[in-house]
C-alpha cells in the first residue's frame, strides 16, 4: 500500500466512518463526530446517499445499460454498485475510480479480486481525459455508460463542478446516464458543517439547488427530477412531504440524449 498519513482525515475515510464502516483512523473520527456535533442528520445523510446511489443504479441497469463508472467511489461498501447493477444483468462491467491509496488497496482487495467484470483505476476523477482513457481499456465508451458521481461534487465549486460534469458527458455515448448527488443546507447551520468540513478535510461548496441542477445542463433529467436522495424512486409522482432539516443529500439522474458536435 502507498504510504498516508494516518493523522490526516481523508475524505474517503471520513465518508466510510459516516458510513457505519470500520476502513477509518482516529483523525477520521474525530472530525466526523465534529460534523455529527454540529448537524445531527449528518449521520444520516451519508446511508440515505447510499441507498439512493444503489436504486438509480438498479433503475439505469433496467433500462439497458450494463457499463458502470463510478468516480471517486470511496471505500468499499454495501452494496457496491457492481453487486447493484449486477443483480440486474450480470453481465454488468464496473470500473471503481478513486486516488485515496487506502481506498485503492481495498478495493483492489475486496472488490476487484474474484470479480468478473470489475476493475480499479488509481486516479484523479477531476481529469476526465485521463479517466476516460483508462476506462476505455475495459469499456467500450461508443456504448451507453452510467457515469455515478456520488456525494464529491461539492469540493468543486459550482462552475468547475459543471464544467467537470460536461466534460464526461461529452465524451459519452447517447443514451448514457449520469447519476449525481451532493451535500447542501441552508441557513447557519448548514455554514457552520461546511466550515467545519472545510477545516477538517477539504474545501467544499454549498450549493443552491438551482446550481445544483445546472449540473445537468444539456442533459435530459429523469423523474422524479432534482428531489432530496431521500424522495428519489423510480415512478414516484407524488412525493411525500418530509421532516424539513438544516441540510439535505441532493440528488437527480440524467440521460444523455445526443452526443455534442465536435468545434
Amino acid at each position: 500500500m502507498p504510504e498516508f498519513d494516518p493523522r490526516t482525515p481523508s475524505i474517503a475515510r471520513v465518508y466510510d466512518y459516516l458510513l457505519g464502516g470500520k476502513d477509518n483512523f482516529a483523525a477520521d473520527r474525530e472530525i466526523g463526530d465534529r460534523l455529527v456535533a454540529v448537524f445531527p442528520p449528518a449521520a444520516d445523510l451519508v446511508p440515505e446517499n447510499r441507498q439512493f446511489l444503489a436504486r438509480a443504479v438498479t433503475w439505469v441497469a433496467n433500462q439497458g445499460v450494463s457499463q458502470f463508472v463510478d468516480l471517486g467511489c470511496g471505500m468499499p461498501t454495501a452494496p457496491n454498485t457492481h453487486q447493484t447493477a449486477q443483480a440486474v444483468g450480470p453481465a454488468a462491467r464496473v470500473v471503481y475510480v478513486d486516488n485515496d491509496p487506502v481506498a485503492v488497496s481495498h478495493l483492489r482487495a475486496v472488490v476487484e479480486k474474484g470479480s468478473p467484470g470489475v476493475a480499479v483505476r488509481d486516479a484523479d476523477a477531476g481529469d476526465p481525459d485521463a479517466i476516460l482513457g483508462a476506462v476505455s481499456a475495459v469499456l467500450d465508451l461508443a456504448a451507453p455508460t452510467c457515469l455515478v458521481m456520488g456525494f464529491w461534487l461539492h469540493f468543486y465549486n459550482p462552475g468547475a463542478a459543471r464544467s467537470l460534469v460536461r466534460g464526461y458527458a461529452d465524451r459519452l455515448a447517447p443514451g448514457s446516464y449520469v447519476v449525481i448527488s451532493n451535500v447542501r443546507g441552508d441557513g447557519e447551520v448548514a455554514d457552520r458543517w461546511f466550515s467545519t468540513y472545510s477545516a477538517g478535510v477539504a474545501q467544499g461548496h454549498n450549493y443552491s439547488v438551482a446550481e445544483f441542477t445546472t449540473l445537468f445542463d444539456g442533459m435530459e433529467i429523469v423523474p422524479p427530477g432534482v428531489v432530496e436522495a431521500r424522495q428519489w424512486h423510480p415512478g414516484w409522482s407524488d412525493l411525500p412531504t418530509l421532516p424539513s432539516r438544516d441540510g439535505e443529500a441532493i440528488s437527480a439522474v440524467a440521460r444523455i440524449t445526443e452526443r455534442p458536435a465536435l468545434t
